[in-house]
């Protein structure tokens, strides 16, 4: 992995987030909170590896060749296979959140003057994404922005965050096509699809060498960790049926019984019989589907 992979800086805001919401430790807060503000504002002056917020439109933009930014980190060799250089939809949508979550703890700890710029700064990147990502042919989101060829509308799960995340970037007129489209195209019953069947670079198996399986790693191969931002999304558009979430996670029940006894795969086949590949025990899938499963406890 790039050591300037970008994506935790963005979701250590939302860790942040939640455990607050959690522990209610504002003694924490207080002590990062300096730190908090310096990654925003150095995200806004620019740093290493084309990260930066663009001037005209306040879009987090990354990129250089040879380096792989995203989660969607794999690399043959010299081959980046999903560079994704430009202005990628989840790390927009994490930029956002992080910024309306930054606006209201300046405010609480320095009041309103103070967070201001970061509440002007995050409502400039809202109206920029919303119009500047939506597909309207597929009435979905682009994967990336502004990119070397342009924009990419492969369809790609990193969509659902704009839904998900606590501040949701994504206008809600546009949440419900958004999370059918994932549904019909992405979701299995082990999570969901890294790109959509009928792109010209979809792999249904995760098999081979490391070559060929890095070649598949986020072009189709289901990813379980994603099934968490999912079901958030989708209990946002479908808010009073948690029971029919609950029945989106239950394909996971028979497979504590395969690979390792008791716990979940990092990744499985895009296709039936969506064979567990990869870490038997991978951290991030057993917490994201525990996650969903408290979250749709009502149901049970």
């Amino acid at each position: 992995m790039c050591d300037a992979y970008l994506g935790p800086v963005n979701w250590f805001f939302h860790a942040i987030d939640r455990y607050l919401a959690y522990s209610g430790d504002q003694e924490t807060l207080r002590i990062l909170l300096p730190t908090l503000i310096q990654i925003i504002e150095h995200h806004l002056a620019g740093t290493g590896f084309g990260i930066a917020a663009d001037p005209n439109d306040g879009l987090l933009c990354q990129g250089q060749e040879g380096y792989q930014l995203t989660w969607m980190d794999a690399k043959v060799g010299d081959y980046v296979v999903t560079p994704r250089r430009g202005k990628a939809v989840e790390l927009n949508a994490l930029w956002y959140n992080a910024l309306c979550l930054l606006e209201g703890w300046v405010r609480e700890a320095k009041g309103a003057e103070a967070a201001r710029p970061y509440g002007a700064k995050a409502t400039e990147v809202r109206s920029s994404f919303n119009r500047r990502f939506w597909y309207a042919e597929g009435a979905y989101l682009y994967d990336v922005i502004d990119g070397k060829e342009g924009d990419d509308k492969a369809f790609r799960p990193n969509q659902i965050f704009t839904i998900s995340l606590p501040y949701p970037v994504l206008e809600p007129a546009r949440w419900k096509r958004v999370v059918e489209q994932v549904q019909e195209r992405l979701w299995t019953p082990v999570g969901l699809r890294s790109l959509a069947p009928g792109h010209l670079d979809y792999k249904a198996k995760y098999f081979g060498d490391l070559r060929a399986r890095d070649l598949a790693y986020h072009q189709g191969t289901v990813w379980a960790w994603l099934i968490g931002p999912f079901i958030d999304a989708w209990l946002k558009v479908h808010p009073g049926d948690p029971a029919e979430a609950r029945s989106l996670l239950q394909g996971f029940v028979p497979h504590l019984d395969e690979a390792s006894v008791g716990s979940i795969s990092e990744i499985f086949d895009a296709e039936p019989p969506f064979t567990p590949r990869g870490c038997v025990a991978q951290a991030w899938s057993v917490a994201e589907v525990l996650r969903a499963w408290a979250k749709t406890q009502s149901s049970a």
